[in-house]
């Protein structure tokens, strides 16, 4: 199937997922029209196909004069004061009752039934106010009803054909409804055939200029009825086809794509781009915002005090304990209550906003302005959030296991072990140092090594080497704070990448999605 047979059911489907991608992220005008137009068209396809056609005109043109020659009656009083016609006049060829649902539909009150007559059956014609009424309530109804119906014949006059109030206000506007479109010069009997042809040849031209070379230009007399045959040759023909309502439907829709076209950048589906280097930017700056460098310090810490203590001088470790464990401080572990992490300062905050701007910036680069602007509402939106949902994920991250490792159990029982040595040293003295006192001295025997009493070598050679085998696990302690705190800074940034993900990159990339399926429905609703 070609473009231009795409059905109408395609289009107006194609159309109504525009609005859905649209809704809530565009406020635009183009948006509006197209749900009203939208409305519209559920609303006539329920009313048959009977074909509309309304003249419209300014005062004096004869369009009055034009539709009661039709007409076969006086059904619509002309004039050439101001106001003339203030009240859309109808007359129906046919009895098919829809007519009248659909007279009622477009708010037409005064109603004339004509004689049946075969090749107009169907045609409801209307008389239009005038749409240079002097009154606002008669060029509001002539704009109301130029949108209903479905084929719009213009009726111009040799004075005033070139008038810039019809030719800019609806003819260059409806430059899309050529087909739907016909254009009558009235009153050519008050001109000679050369006037009526150089007449004819302007407004032709000037049509062409306004993008309305497909619309028929007739010319005839209202008063004499020359050239009336052929108007009603044409009417004819519009209603015999019983396309009408489809045609200006069809061209309806194609509008309003064009209209929403205008906010897809250069009409086309538009690519959302993501640097490489975004990513990181984002979640570095929410990683230090969410005091991630504080925890893992903190771990590293905590990694430290636990493990001098367990490869300490055990009668020295009480006073370690009497220090507040730098990660306990912080109260993690529990994603439902706040940390005790300071907020994030100016200079942070600052980092966040800039590195989240240029992200959504280097997204929005191939949408329309619209999109853009949804894009940022988006964004703004998510990160006032991002303070809660930062500080819920540090505070529900695992940082890891804090099983002691088997070297430092080892280091720690040996520490027990020359303690207990020290301690047996210490014991023996002092026991010597009683016996002394109670004349006792060689009740216990003094063993020596190289002349140094063995408690007293007991005693100094615990404590030294405890000292030295603390000093020594020492290192080995700090290798594995920090290779605690290197992982409990990964499990940190993989919480922060997953709120950014969620937060910043997710909301970027929902609306880059919507504005793709807008952008592809819109070019399906204007094939």
């Amino acid at each position: 199937m070609s473009r231009k047979e795409q059905p109408l059911a395609d289009r107006l489907a194609a159309l109504r997922e525009a609005v859905e991608a649209a809704e809530g992220r565009l406020d635009v005008p183009e948006v509006g029209q197209a749900r009203t137009l939208l409305a519209k068209a559920g609303a006539r396809a329920a009313l048959g196909d009977a074909t509309v056609i309304a003249l419209a005109g300014a005062t004096g043109s004869g369009k009055s004069t034009l539709f009661n020659a039709l007409s076969g009656g006086e059904i619509s009083t002309p004039g050439v004061r101001r106001p003339t016609t203030g009240v859309a006049h109808a007359t129906v060829w046919g009895d098919d009752d829809g007519a009248d649902r659909l007279l009622d539909w477009l708010e037409v009150p005064r109603r004339h039934r004509h004689e049946p007559e075969p090749a107009l059956d169907g045609l409801v014609l209307l008389d239009l106010p005038d749409h240079d009424s002097v009154r606002l309530e008669h060029r509001l109804e002539v704009d109301r009803l130029v949108g209903l119906v479905d084929v719009l014949v213009w009726v111009l006059d040799p004075e005033k054909y070139a008038d810039a109030a019809v030719h800019d206000r609806y003819l260059a506007p409806l430059a899309g409804h050529a087909a739907v479109l016909l254009v009558v010069l009235n009153k050519v009997d008050r001109l000679d055939d050369a006037a009526a042809r150089a007449c004819l040849a302007d407004l032709r031209s000037l049509l062409d200029r306004e993008g309305l070379a497909a619309t028929p230009l007739l010319a005839l007399s209202g008063r004499t009825g020359a050239g009336l045959a052929d108007l009603r040759k044409e009417i004819a023909h519009r209603v015999a086809a019983r396309r009408a309502a489809t045609d200006r439907l069809t061209a309806d829709v194609r509008a309003a794509a064009a209209d929403l076209s205008a906010h897809c950048s250069d009409g086309t589906s538009p690519a959302v781009r993501q640097p490489a280097d975004a990513r990181d930017d984002v979640v570095d700056a929410l990683a230090a915002a969410a005091g991630v460098p504080a925890v893992t310090a903190a771990v590293e810490r905590s990694t430290v005090r636990a493990g001098s203590a367990r490869t300490g001088w055990p009668l020295v470790r009480w006073v370690r304990r009497l220090r507040p464990d730098p990660l306990s401080r912080l109260h993690l572990g529990d994603e439902r209550a706040r940390t005790s992490l300071a907020p994030a300062g100016p200079v942070e905050r600052a980092a966040v906003a800039t590195a989240v701007r240029r992200a959504r910036d280097a997204a929005g680069d191939g949408l329309g302005q619209a999109w853009r602007d949804d894009l940022r509402r988006t964004v703004d939106d998510a990160e006032a959030r991002l303070t809660d949902r930062l500080d819920s994920a540090v505070a529900g991250t695992d940082l890891g296991s804090e099983r002691v490792p088997l070297w430092q159990r080892a280091v720690g029982g040996l520490q027990w072990v020359l303690a207990a040595v020290a301690l047996v040293g210490a014991l023996w003295l002092l026991a010597l140092v009683l016996l002394g006192l109670l004349q006792l001295d060689d009740v216990l025997p003094l063993p020596r090594v190289q002349g140094i009493p063995v408690p007293t070598l007991l005693l100094g050679a615990g404590l030294l080497a405890g000292f030295l085998l603390g000093v020594l696990a020492r290192p080995f302690v700090r290798m594995r704070a920090r290779r605690r705190g290197r992982a409990a800074g990964r499990r940190l940034r993989a919480a922060v990448a997953e709120v950014a993900d969620d937060d910043v990159f997710g909301p970027i990339a929902e609306v880059g999605e919507e504005a793709a399926r807008f952008c592809q429905a819109v070019a399906r609703a204007g094939r």
